[in-house]
């Protein structure tokens, strides 16, 4: 990194202290400028460091093409930011500051003392080096008459003026984290272009029995399949585990699909996810299976034998199938197979690991400025774009930061 700039030089300031708002003020940094970066909370990468807690997955290695693809109808967008930041730099850039880095058995990508902290530490004394002003407690309000940047301080307000601006806000999930969407109006006010933010990344409503509540909320649903059709039609189909919460289900499984269910429930009020309890097992076995006689045996006995069906499982059997079902063998093999679970809602905004909607792709330039607000560039979850856990949201965040901080510096130039 260069040395601190001279106090002549352009100010940009940074407002956002998670990764894309880093990695702007890295690259602004390192062209040599002055950069003071901003944020609500009293330090800095507070929701970097929570997504950290049980393994600080960073990046994914899976090959480029079907890498992109998990941004699914933003992917053509965000490829353009991977062409400066791709999953295999961000690794070079984690090890260039003395951070290993290794690929799990899933294919995702850990620092390898799998934590959050160390590599934060490190990129905060480098940015500190460079010259980077750090200045936190400073929540953000827009701008005041004079088009300078108005902050909400311990000390009062704050006024700054500023040569460029990087917005770095992230979504509406996390607020206690600091990305609270509360820019949304700052920027509608001055003709910014703004899909409204929802749950990404989230669980879902379910309505069950107060006995499926009282005996299982908060058990694990293990070794099961979840399909559903989308509203394009295509069917979509994930194995791994889910939990039953007091009032619907969440969980790494749930959220590989939350985008298509979302979408659902928001076209048709409603949305219907097939789960298959028994994914080692053919309906055909299960039909023969489960015709045997039962010799005495209960119905909860039969299913747990035979079918290798959980106490859970068996108790979603019972609140999603009727009694007609249940006593068919052919019919409850089919339920097996196919569990319809029927999802009214998604879980509210600020419990969702993330949020899509934000800054529409329209309203920016290829440099991620803003048409409206010439100078002021936007990075990270604020814009309007998704992906799913396993380091993608990460990835993109990075990468986007990288963009707009170049974006900065060329625009300044000119």
């Amino acid at each position: 990194m260069p040395q601190p700039s001279p106090s002549d030089s352009p100010l940009v300031a940074v407002i956002g202290g998670g990764p894309a708002g880093l990695m702007a003020a890295e690259t602004i940094a390192r062209a040599g400028l002055r950069v003071a970066l901003f944020d609500a909370m009293p330090s800095v990468g507070r929701k970097f460091l929570l997504a950290g807690v049980g393994g600080m997955n960073i990046t994914h290695s899976e090959a480029a093409e079907a890498f992109v693809s998990r941004y699914r109808e933003a992917a053509p967008w965000v490829d353009q930011w991977l062409q400066a930041m791709d999953a295999t730099a961000l690794r070079q850039w984690i090890h260039d500051l003395g951070i290993d880095t290794f690929v799990g058995s899933s294919g995702r990508v850990f620092p390898t003392d799998m934590k959050a902290a160390p590599l934060l530490r490190a990129w905060l004394k480098r940015l500190r080096e460079a010259g980077v002003q750090l200045h936190t407690r400073h929540r953000w309000q827009g701008w005041d008459a004079e088009q300078r940047l108005l902050f909400e301080t311990p000390d009062g307000p704050r006024r700054l003026h500023a040569d460029a601006v990087v917005l770095a806000l992230g979504g509406g999930s996390w607020a206690r984290l600091g990305s609270d969407g509360r820019w949304v109006t700052s920027l509608a006010d001055r003709d910014v272009a703004i899909r409204p933010l929802v749950p990404a990344n989230c669980g879902f409503l379910c309505q069950w029995s107060d006995h499926l509540t009282q005996r299982f909320a908060g058990q694990p649903l293990k070794a099961v399949v979840a399909s559903l059709t989308s509203l394009g039609g295509e069917r979509l189909q994930r194995r791994g585990e889910c939990i039953v919460s007091a009032d619907g289900v969440e969980g790494s499984l749930i959220y590989a699909l939350s985008a298509p269910l979302r979408e659902l429930i928001e076209h048709q009020g409603l949305a219907e996810l097939q789960l298959d309890l028994a994914p080692d097992r053919s309906l055909e076995q299960l039909s023969n299976l489960l015709a045997q006689p039962r010799k005495g045996q209960s119905l909860s006995s039969v299913l747990r034998k035979r079918a290798g069906l959980d106490p859970l499982k068996v108790a979603l059997l019972h609140e999603c199938l009727s009694k007609e079902q249940m006593n068919d063998p052919a019919r409850l093999a089919t339920g097996i197979k196919s569990l319809p679970l029927r999802l009214s809602a998604t879980r509210p905004l600020d419990e969702a690991i993330s949020s899509a909607g934000g800054v529409l792709r329209e309203a920016l330039d290829e440099q991620l400025m803003l048409r409206a607000l010439p100078g002021v560039f936007c990075a990270g979850e604020m814009l309007d774009w998704e992906a799913p856990t396993g380091g993608y949201l990460l990835t993109a965040c990075f990468a986007s930061g990288l963009v707009a901080g170049t974006g900065v510096v060329e625009w300044l130039e000119r």
